[in-house]
């Protein structure tokens, strides 16, 4: 059990010591980009002047000019290092660490200089912000290595505190970024799954659409294809046949368009409310629909328009439309009667076919389970109303639907 624990410590003692730097690459001053621009000259300028002081005061403490200015440069290389490469930083500041020690004099408080002590805290601070919590234990044993061999035992507690204190602030703000970097990546998640399933409600839109318009044109044209040998007298066989034919190819349109709507359509959708037909043009319809050769009879009883919302208003002309595309198909010749009844807070619509004769009574394309009912039904509930639909005792079939309306603010 002990196995798995020891392979990441050893792993992360690697990576710590010779390991590549797989701290962040994004630059320290990457957030400000105009500051960015002068960072560079900036910082050798910095560095410049931070070797000539640590070179000044290694010189006045006596250290041959060679060993100063390799002193200096070591206390300086790890500050360059810093903004693109920090785990390297922090290597050449432990080394710097137990070169570029010397009896230092007794009013000072360790065995380094100034400048190379600041700059080592400023490397820690840095590193232990930029590496995974693993790293960031070798780091802090390591070095405090320097720190316990070669610092004074009256100042090894506050220098370990301090580097325990750097240890935990930059552990808090690596995980504070990881946070802030999970919550982007969950905010762009949710975003395109906001975007997919707006494609998906236009999707179903679509598909609502296309049947409640396309089908029912295509039913009444099979409808009075089918028809009008019987209804013309003298029609020529040829132009029968074409009847036929013409007819034949409707019914595979329609089929095939009832595949294409299996894809297009998703499990849910919002209630459309866009600008379409509504109560007013429902004599429109049915007028077509008795050109077409179905006998349909429309009750509308008193309707004042202007109080049916226009949702409702569509919802309801769009049931009466695929209702009359039922009986067309399934009940050819069957008559039909078209109910609209305004009640108080409530539109009544009812599409009732009687039973079909057995020359009317049509197998296979038709007999496939279309959108038609489910679209009616999802319509009706999207307003907050009631579907129903079923054979009658009689042998013919009914829809009704229930589509509640508030009187008072014109909308369901």
């Amino acid at each position: 059990m002990n196995r798995q624990p020891a392979a990441v410590a050893l792993r992360a003692l690697r990576q710590t010591l010779v390991g590549p730097d797989t701290s962040p690459a994004r630059p320290l001053l990457a957030r400000w980009p105009r500051l960015a621009r002068y960072a560079a000259p900036a910082g050798l300028l910095a560095a410049l002047g931070l070797f000539w002081i640590t070179l000044a005061i290694e010189s006045e403490w006596g250290l041959p000019t060679p060993v100063a200015v390799l002193f200096a440069a070591m206390t300086v290389a790890p500050l360059l290092a810093l903004p693109r490469r920090p785990l390297l930083a922090w290597r050449l500041t432990v080394l710097a660490l137990l070169v570029c020690t010397f009896n230092a004099p007794a009013e000072q408080p360790g065995p380094w200089t100034a400048p190379l002590a600041l700059g080592s805290i400023a490397v820690v601070a840095v590193v232990v912000a930029r590496v995974d919590r693993p790293v960031l234990a070798w780091v802090v044993a390591i070095t405090s290595v320097p720190v316990l061999t070669l610092v004074r035992p009256a100042d090894r507690a506050a220098v370990l505190a301090l580097l325990g204190v750097l240890a935990i602030v930059g552990d808090l703000i690596r995980r504070n970024r990881l946070s802030r970097r999970e919550l982007a990546a969950q905010t762009e998640l949710s975003e395109r799954e906001q975007e997919r399933r707006a494609v998906l409600e236009e999707r179903t839109r679509i598909a609502r659409e296309l049947h409640d318009v396309v089908a029912h044109h295509m039913s009444l044209i099979a409808v009075q294809a089918e028809t009008a040998p019987y209804r013309l007298t003298g029609v020529p066989a040829p132009a029968a046949a074409e009847f036929v034919a013409i007819a034949a190819s409707a019914r595979d349109a329609l089929t095939d368009m009832r595949r294409l709507l299996g894809v297009l359509r998703s499990e849910s959708s919002d209630p459309q409310t866009a600008p379409q037909p509504d109560l007013a043009d429902l004599g429109a319809m049915v007028d077509a629909a008795r050109r077409a050769g179905l006998p349909v009879t429309l009750d509308t009883g008193p309707l004042d328009e202007q109080q049916v919302p226009a949702p409702v208003g569509l919802a309801a002309y769009r049931i009466v439309q695929e209702g009359l595309a039922n009986a067309a198909r399934h009940a050819v010749g069957a008559a039909v009667r078209v109910t609209v009844r305004a009640e108080r807070s409530t539109l009544a619509v009812r599409v009732q076919n009687a039973p079909p004769d057995d020359a009317g009574v049509r197998t296979g394309a038709e007999a496939v389970p279309g959108h038609g009912l489910t679209g009616m039904r999802e319509r009706a509930t999207s307003l907050g109303g009631t579907f129903t639909a079923g054979p009658l005792p009689d042998g013919g079939y009914a829809v009704a639907a229930q589509l509640p309306y508030d009187t008072e603010g014109g909308n369901p």
